[in-house]
Parts: C-alpha cells; structure tokens; sequence
C-alpha cells in the first residue's frame, strides 16, 4: 500500500510539471485536468502519511474548487434546478449534524471557566470584525466583495475549531463552550455587527439575518442537541455519518460559490486570498495575545489564538446566499474555510510538538 502512495505522489508531481509547462506556454485551458489530477492524487497519497492526513480533505476541496473554474456549467443548474438552492438546506443539516456532538454540558463550561469563556466569546466578535472591516476597507474591493470579508469576521466559531484545539494540545472543554456560546449569540451579535461595519458596503436587513441564522443555525442545533439526548444512543451510525455528510456539505457549498462567482475570482482572485489569509493569521495571533494580556496561561491563549482565528464559513456563505449575493458577497467565506484549514492544521502541528508552557503569574 506504502507504494501506491509513492505512484500516487510521482503521478501528482508529474501533473503538476506538465501543467506550468502548458499555464506558461499559454495553454491554461488545456492544464485544468491536470492541475484537478494533480490535486486529487496528492490527496490520496498524503493518506498515506500520519503527518500529512490532515491536509487530505483541504487538498480534495483545491481540486473540486479547480472544476468549478475551469467548468462552472456543471455547478450553477442542473436541468433548469439551481444548484444554490441546495446551500441553506445544507448548512442546516450541517448545524444539525453539530447539534448531535452537543450537550448541556458544552455550556457548563460558562460556570466552570467563566473568565475564559467571556474573554474568548469576547474577544472573537471584537478581533475578527474589526479586523474584516480594517482589512475591507484597505482592500479597494468593489463593496459587496469587501462586505464578504467582513461578514466572515463577524460569524461565530465552526466546529472546526474544536478539531485543532484538541490537536494543538490547548483548552479543549474551554474551546467547546466557546464554539457553543458565540454560536447562540450569533443571531444577535453578527446581524448588528454587519449592520454596524457591513452597512457602508452594503445593505443590511438586521431582523432578516437574524431570522435567517435561527433557521440555518438555532434550530438545527436544537434539533440535534435533542435528538443526542434522546435518540442518538440508538443510532450510533450518525456519529461516523454526519462528520462525513458535513464535509462533503462545506466542499459543495464552496464548489457552488466559486462557480457562481467565478469572473470576480479570476479578477481578484490573489488579491483575495492574501486578504483572507491575513485576516486569519492576524486573528490567531491578537487571540493569542488577549489570552496573554489577562494573564491566562498557555494552554488557553492557544485556545483563544484557535478560537478567534477560525470562523464559520459554512454559515457565512449561507448569509450570503439568503441576502442574494452568493457570487459577492459570498467569496471571501469560500475563500476563508479552505485557508482556515491549512494555517490552522499546522499552527496545530507546530503547538502539538511543543511543550506547554508554564502558567503566566
């Protein structure tokens, strides 16, 4: 098996020299299959790694988000039905799916860590947003593009977060609760945010967000916080399926956004994900640093490093689809989740292979 991984990396390598060849020769077109190829098979071989198995997923989203470039056909309607209605129902049953990883006890923790959970919830809609708008407005986007940046900013936490904290050996149960309570608050703090830093790039409809977070967001959690405390031991198979059914949810919901906006990626596209990637670099380390300025010790200011950094990117674009602004205003969140996966899998690394330090007096 070790050597089909080898194959499969000696195969990615070749796609990918062949397709700077033909990029650099003027043939772009003709290096998309290549460049698809070469992701799909440097996926499968880093599955081979311990190291690497982690990137595997994000590699599988480069390559479906490189199809939906180069053939945006297949990824707007099919048979007259528009593939962008599939987004809200999606992030509603990716909610769900993290409904049924919850219970009372996630937001227990606001009783146990009450210092730590409010300096985290509250540094995490203070940082990022502030950061999206300082970021949107240097940026030169046209409004609604720059909107989106924001809008990621001022999302809740993603279960994500959870995954590379436990990873990162930080505060685990303190990451929990945070990722539960900014997500409740969201239908609050994230409408009014926008209104507040949002509304000189775009309009914002602040009960219409609201009502549309409860329903992508509240009550899928709801249901599934119930359904885990009543159903869930019968149905043990849900716990391997939904981690499954929400990434193969987020990789769709990218795909559809990027072959939606796919003339404003191809004129901004750089420009975009180096904003985006500063954004999430810089949440990491002003999380990182609020952790340090109240004296919290190591372990949790990796918590609040993770837990400010990473945003909810799936909800984000749902936002942006129910606003009628999927191709615009939904970039920078399509943009944002894959990155956040990458910086956040080796911040993980990196920290894993660190000893904690001791508290700060």
């Amino acid at each position: 098996m070790k050597n089909t991984y080898k194959i499969l990396a000696g195969i990615a390598v070749l796609c990918l020299l062949i397709a700077l060849v033909l990029i650099i020769q003027g043939n772009i077109a003709k290096a998309g299959p290549l460049l698809i190829g070469f992701f799909v098979a440097l996926s499968i071989s880093f599955r081979g790694s311990a190291l690497l198995r982690g990137f595997s997923y994000t590699l599988i989203i480069f390559a479906a988000v490189t199809t939906a470039l180069y053939y945006p056909q297949y990824f707007i309607t099919v048979n007259g039905f528009k593939l962008s209605a599939l987004i809200t129902p999606l992030i509603q049953l990716i909610m769900f799916g993290m409904g049924t990883s919850m219970g009372v006890e996630d937001f227990v923790g606001v009783i146990k860590m009450p210092k730590g959970v409010f300096i985290g919830v509250f540094s995490h809609f203070l940082i990022m947003p502030t950061l999206g708008f300082t970021l949107a407005k240097l940026s030169g986007f046209p409004p609604e593009i720059a909107a989106g940046i924001i809008l990621i900013g001022c999302s809740p936490n993603g279960m994500a977060s959870n995954v590379i904290s436990y990873l990162a050996k930080a505060n685990l149960a303190l990451s929990i609760t945070i990722t539960a309570i900014s997500t409740m608050l969201a239908p609050i703090f994230t409408p009014l945010l926008m209104k507040t830093l949002g509304g000189a790039f775009i309009e914002i409809k602040v009960l219409d967000m609201m009502w549309d977070i409860t329903k992508m967001v509240i009550v899928p959690i709801g249901a599934g916080i119930l359904f885990n405390r009543y159903l869930l031991k019968r149905a043990k198979w849900l716990e391997v399926v939904m981690p499954l059914v929400s990434m193969f949810g987020i990789a769709f919901i990218i795909v559809i956004i990027t072959a939606a906006g796919r003339s404003s990626l191809l004129n901004i596209g750089f420009m975009l994900v180096l904003i985006v990637l500063i954004h999430n670099l810089m949440g990491y380390t002003f999380g990182y640093w609020a952790g340090r300025l109240f004296k919290m010790d190591e372990r949790d200011c990796r918590t609040m490093a993770i837990e400010v950094g990473m945003q909810n990117g799936g909800l984000a674009s749902g936002l942006a689809k129910e606003m009628g602004k999927m191709a615009t205003v939904g970039l920078a969140p399509a943009v944002f989740g894959p990155l956040m996966n990458i910086t956040g899998s080796l911040l993980a690394t990196y920290w894993h292979r660190k000893p904690i330090k001791e508290a700060v007096k």
